[in-house]
């Protein structure tokens, strides 16, 4: 599940006429770059909302499933929720399309490490000083048995590997899968995976050229 329904607000006049993931690095969509990394996978959903005739012109006569938010953006729980019919049942990735990776494909170092006996979420994380771009601090700290706890210095790449039973728990229709991580956190299921390369937020416009500057290095 590739989420790509947001404004990109934060990209300015970037954004105005066309969604973030469609903006390039090195010459690449950042949408293509993200899909790219799944090509493995026999299953490639991609939420759309703004401008999302783009994004769907984009993929048209691909192997990728958009599903447009009509109405309303539903946030990452809420999209993915919503994306359920398509993906199937069972664990699924979850990717945010507004970042780029140096280093091996973050799925398959998830996917060595996944454990769903202990593991109801597995987030891919690196420290702050390999996040390129990152503006503020860390999101978690990553214990010695991988075990994840809010504060710290490592940075959600904004990649995982998440079982989506308790979606169904949830009342609201839009939600953050913050909802999701702090219950697991609460029964010592939320796990995080340090990723070995470099990965460049581009969730801003600096954050292009840190991108290409850090590919070419």
């Amino acid at each position: 599940m590739i989420f790509a329904a947001g404004f990109g607000t934060r990209m300015g006049a970037l954004t105005k006429s066309r969604p973030k993931p469609l903006i390039r690095v090195e010459n690449q969509t950042l949408l293509d770059r993200t899909l790219a990394l799944a090509d493995h996978l026999p299953r490639r959903v991609v939420n759309a909302h703004y401008h999302a005739d783009q994004i769907q012109r984009h993929l048209e006569g691909r192997d990728v499933q958009v599903i447009v938010e009509t109405e309303e953006i539903l946030d990452t729980g809420g999209g993915l929720r919503n994306a359920l019919p398509q993906l199937g049942a069972g664990p699924v990735y979850t990717m945010n399309a507004d970042a780029v990776f140096a280093g091996p494909n973050p799925l398959e170092v998830l996917a060595e490490a996944w454990d769903p006996a202990r593991m109801d979420a597995l987030l891919l994380c690196l420290p702050v000083t390999r996040a390129v771009g990152r503006q503020g601090g860390g999101d978690f700290a990553l214990g010695p048995d991988m075990r994840l706890e809010r504060g710290g210095n490592h940075v959600y790449t904004g990649v995982q590997i998440l079982k989506t039973e308790a979606l169904s728990e949830i009342p609201e229709r839009v939600f953050s899968l913050n909802l999701l991580w702090n219950r697991m956190a609460a029964e010592g299921r939320l796990y995080g995976c340090d990723y070995p390369g470099r990965w460049a937020d581009v969730g801003h416009p600096e954050g292009i050229a840190l991108a290409e500057e850090m590919l070419a290095q």
